[in-house]
């Protein structure tokens, strides 16, 4: 079986969020505030480019296995991608509230941090985590 490519780092987040280019810095730092906030943990580099909160084990049906964070963020050159629960059932009233933006399986795709609303983001992030810690 393959290896996870992306595994925890011991890489300074603060020299990472230091060298993304403007305007994208702005974002970055704001989410990466947020998600501490939310999360009640200090962020750690995932690979070279994301930025990851707490740390669990996943086991998938085929039998892969990997660890990978609760939630994590990485502030990609066309938009931030965060990463949330494992999808986005129950999330339709408010991914509706929450302003433009894209998903993926698990991934919300953000163009512009100013252009969403921060309460909807900050609900979206509190039940991500709390999916993800087995509290529904």
């Amino acid at each position: 079986m393959a290896e996870n490519k992306t595994t925890r780092t011991g890489a300074s987040v603060e020299e990472f969020l230091a060298s993304v280019p403007p305007p994208r810095r702005a974002d970055a730092l704001a989410v990466n505030a947020l998600m501490t906030e939310v999360t009640g943990l200090e962020p750690a580099m995932w690979g070279p480019a994301i930025v990851g909160f707490g740390e669990r084990h996943l086991v998938y049906d085929s039998g892969r296995e990997l660890d990978w964070f609760e939630v994590g963020f990485s502030p990609r050159k066309q938009a931030t991608t965060l990463y949330l629960t494992e999808g986005f059932d129950g999330y339709d009233e408010l991914l509706g509230r929450l302003g433009p933006h894209s998903t993926g399986k698990s991934c919300l795709y953000l163009k512009r941090l100013s252009a969403v609303d921060s309460g909807v983001l900050t609900e979206l992030l509190r039940r991500s985590v709390r999916h993800v810690r087995g509290g529904g």
